[in-house]
Parts: C-alpha cells; sequence; structure tokens
C-alpha cells in the first residue's frame, strides 16, 4: 500500500512539474510576479471621469481592484451601456423580474506614448425582482445596477491582466 501512495505521488508531482515546464515554455508569467500585468497595473490606471451613477459605481469598483493612481502610466477611457429586459409578467401588475445587461467599451493608452495597448469589450448581467413594493423595486434595481457595475470592473481587470504587449513594470 504505502508503495502505491507513493508512486501515485511521484506521479502526480511529475506531471504537474511537466505542466509547469510547458506554461513556462509558452510564455506564461504570474499576474503578480517580477513584470506581471498586476504590477504594471496597480495604482497605474487614470479612468475618465465619472458622469453618471453608474461610472461612479464602475469607477469605484476598479479602483477597489487596482488601486487608485498617484503617478498614472496608463488612461482608461470607457463607455457603459445597459439595458433591461422584463420577464415574468403577471396580469395586472406587470414584469416581475428584470434581467440587466451591460457592455463596458473600454481603450487603455499608455499616457508617455499616447500609444493603445488594449481595447474591446466586456460584457455582464444580472437580474432583480419588482414583486415587492415601489422602494424595494427601486432598491433591488439600484442594488443589480451595483452588482453589474462590479462585474464589468472584475472583467476589466481580468481582461487587461491577460492582454499581451503591455510594458514591463
Amino acid at each position: 500500500m504505502w508503495w502505491s501512495e507513493t508512486k501515485g505521488l511521484n506521479r502526480r508531482g511529475f506531471l504537474m512539474a511537466g505542466g509547469l515546464m510547458a506554461l513556462a515554455g509558452c510564455g506564461f508569467s504570474p499576474v503578480y510576479g517580477e513584470g506581471g500585468a498586476g504590477r504594471v497595473l496597480q495604482n497605474a490606471v487614470r479612468a475618465d471621469d465619472p458622469v453618471t451613477r453608474a461610472d461612479f459605481q464602475f469607477l469605484h469598483a476598479f479602483e477597489e481592484r487596482l488601486g487608485r493612481p498617484a503617478a498614472p502610466r496608463f488612461a482608461l477611457a470607457y463607455r457603459i451601456e445597459t439595458r433591461e429586459d422584463g420577464g415574468g409578467t403577471v396580469k395586472n401588475f406587470g414584469d416581475t423580474r428584470i434581467q440587466v445587461f451591460g457592455t463596458l467599451h473600454f481603450t487603455l493608452t499608455e499616457i508617455a506614448t499616447g500609444a493603445t495597448l488594449a481595447e474591446g469589450q466586456v460584457e455582464g448581467n444580472t437580474a432583480y425582482s419588482t414583486t415587492g413594493t415601489q422602494f424595494a423595486s427601486s432598491t433591488a434595481a439600484e442594488d443589480a445596477e451595483l452588482r453589474l457595475m462590479r462585474m464589468l470592473a472584475d472583467s476589466l481587470v481580468t481582461r487587461l491582466y491577460t492582454e499581451p504587449g503591455l510594458p514591463a513594470a
């Protein structure tokens, strides 16, 4: 029994080492490792000034993840689009479930050179219930918007971490 357990551990260790070597061979580097995107972007991205409540919520979530820039190296231009679709209609009441979809269009540029480093869009969705009072429905809608902005911030940060071509720290 001891021999088979040890043999299994050695086999797993060999497979893990082989997997790590394969990742190293393809250019894999840890996000927060030396020169990784996490270190490069931390406290270095200045986003456009917020205008709407959704912009403020997005920016707050974004800065929670990457920090507030003291001496920014990068500029983030963004535009948020949202739309709502109703569902679960009840006669004489209306929609009881609202799904909120959001798209964040972004462009990340290097401030010193003006070069575009990343651009594209990320998407997310959430939902809320309207079966309570008007106040409860309004509060649920605001909460759904906040959740959506956090999702978009998470998706954007993940996308930027995996974006090739960011300058080293």
